[in-house]
């Protein structure tokens, strides 16, 4: 199990990006949040197997809503706070 924090850029807040994240993730066993930052990017904490988290990855850059302009992606120590839940905050 890995977990990646990833910044996603570009017209991704007011699109229902977080809750497109939350839904893929939670039918790839994936836990974790996404949020909204002030500076208009979203957070989204991604914790599972890493083939599932690289297919939500692409699903991100290729069919999320609105316009993803750049996905930043650096890998975190497993929290184990957010392990088995997929929050929108």
């Amino acid at each position: 199990m890995r977990a990646f924090l990833v910044f996603i850029s570009g017209k991704v807040q007011g699109v229902g990006m977080r809750y497109f994240i939350r839904k893929n993730a939670l039918a790839n066993n994936i836990s974790g949040y996404a949020k909204n930052l002030p500076d208009s990017r979203v957070e989204a904490l991604l914790i599972g197997q890493e083939q599932k988290i690289n297919e939500l990855l692409m699903l991100i850059k290729e069919e999320s809503p609105g316009f993803v302009k750049d996905v930043v992606v650096k890998e975190v120590e497993v929290p184990e706070e957010w392990l088995g839940k997929f929050e929108i905050l």
